[in-house]
């Protein structure tokens, strides 16, 4: 049982103002794993306190400084990678292979990239006697999510270690294990006292007052498109800066000369893999009309390989996050099923012999109308709707006919009309055959969501712009 029930707020682990506790239910068996304290605004205001003294001191460190505290926090978490990977697979349900694989390593791989960056980042440049300097926003909120915990921890931490900020973090309620485990990490590596704050607690009472709090220049948010609504109007009154990474119901569109069982059966995988918990999972698959029974066929043998099973054994997915998620999904299946979409495996309920969990059985359907409750919300779990289209324009067009903008993915061999159609998906990542790159910018249109996320995008939006006009070194050295 994992008792986590102090915040972390000015270098000190402290205890909450008025303590009150919530359970952190393990979604493989539906016992409580932990408990964490509920934190409120009197938690945040301490933590924010913090964070602006600190800021004072941390922004004016030199690039050198900065390499040498992320070296550290590197050399840290390759000491606790196990750790890591054994408190997201407990907090939300990822099968350990996966943890070990990829939810605690891209922590790692963060890291690495943001030392990357900072080597060569360019701070300031000189145009025509002004001098563009890109400075540090100042103290940052950080709200994120249990699906990716460390991931999206990591993509927020080490842009604003790396610019000079400070920041306050609210992990999930829902995972917050791994968020303790990457506190402990920063704390052994040295960061000074007030540069990172933890406060744990909900969205409506810790989420609402970072982002509403006045001390806060800006706030990073990665979370459903409802929340991050909320979030962006609660925090318009103080005109802070607001990146918001939301919800998606990505295409993917399987052109006719695509390699159809390597595309098909691919899509089908990146789907399914974190039980189907990821934002930019390409949920809608186009194929021409003429090979829907094909690729029925494939995608039916993808989906019925895959092993739903107890995190900690052999499984390819695990169970989803809680009951609310749980609920939702079955919901969404039944919808799909009520509309006329044709349930080509998969379907309501439980998998067979798992009677406790939040599992899901991997589901496929076809025949899918871009109309239709399936093709339109995000499910967040391991679904997959197949959409037929007569041309590659009608592909586009349906492809684009979602409010969502977060990625889409395109299959074929022909490079030529890969790239046009590419260039006319409205997404912030399109993804061709499969391809993918941590270090690329990452976020979405529309309601998917503001800003940019990893790689050198990811530190502009942690910097101010300043023009310092009539300056020149010449002058100055006089």
């Amino acid at each position: 049982m994992r008792e986590y029930l102090k915040f972390y707020i000015d270098g000190r682990w402290v205890d909450p103002v008025t303590p009150k506790t919530l359970p952190v239910i393990n979604p493989a068996n539906e016992r409580v794993a932990g408990h964490i304290s509920a934190g409120e605004k009197a938690d945040v205001n301490m933590a924010v306190d913090a964070a602006r003294r600190a800021f004072e001191t941390f922004c004016r460190t030199s690039r050198g400084e900065r390499l040498d505290l992320l070296q550290r926090i590197l050399g840290e978490y390759q000491k606790r990678l196990g750790d890591i990977a054994e408190a997201i697979t407990e907090e939300m349900g990822a099968p350990t292979s996966l943890a070990q694989r990829a939810q605690a390593p891209i922590g790692m791989a963060h890291l690495e990239a943001g030392i990357q960056i900072l080597q060569n980042f360019k701070f300031e440049e000189e145009r025509d006697g002004t001098r563009i300097v890109k400075e540090p926003i100042g103290v940052c909120g950080m709200i994120t999510p249990w699906n990716w915990p460390i991931f999206q921890i990591a993509c927020k931490v080490v842009p604003a270690l790396a610019t000079g900020c400070t920041m306050v973090l609210k992990p999930s309620e829902e995972a917050p294990f791994s968020a303790y485990i990457w506190t402990e990490i920063l704390d052994a590596a040295g960061v000074p006292a007030g540069v990172f704050n933890l406060v744990n607690g909900t969205g409506a009472e810790v989420g609402a007052a970072i982002a509403s709090h006045p001390g806060v220049d800006m706030v990073s948010f990665t979370g459903s498109t409802r929340a991050g609504i909320e979030v962006a109007k609660v925090a318009a009154a103080t005109v802070k800066r607001v990146t918001q990474e939301l919800g998606g119901k990505s295409p993917n569109i399987i052109l006719e000369d695509a390699d159809f069982p390597t595309a098909v059966a691919g899509c089908v995988r990146r789907v399914m893999q974190n039980s189907g918990q990821s934002c930019s999972a390409p949920t809608r698959m186009l194929v021409p009309s003429t090979r829907i029974a094909e690729t029925v066929m494939i995608a039916k043998e993808s989906a019925e390989s895959i092993v739903v099973g107890d995190p900690k054994s052999n499984a390819t997915i695990g169970p989803v996050v809680n009951e609310a998620q749980w609920e939702k999904i079955q919901w969404l299946i039944k919808a799909g099923i009520d509309e006329g979409a044709t349930l080509v495996t998969g379907g309501l309920g439980r998998p067979r012999g798992l009677d406790a969990g939040y599992y899901v059985k991997p589901t496929v359907f076809a025949h899918v109308q871009n109309d239709m409750t399936i093709a339109r919300e995000e499910i967040f779990g391991p679904v997959v709707s197949i959409l037929g289209y007569q041309s590659v324009d009608e592909a586009v067009r349906i492809a684009n006919d979602t409010e969502y903008g977060l990625a889409a993915y395109v299959s074929g061999t022909d490079m030529g009309t890969l790239g046009e159609v590419a260039s006319r998906l409205r997404a912030g990542q399109v993804l061709i055959n499969g391809a993918d790159d941590l270090a690329a910018p990452f976020g979405g249109y529309k309601m998917s969501g503001n800003g940019r996320e990893s790689g050198e995008y990811g530190f502009h939006e942690y910097l101010e712009t300043k023009a310092v006009i009539g300056f020149t070194p010449q002058r100055a050295a006089e």
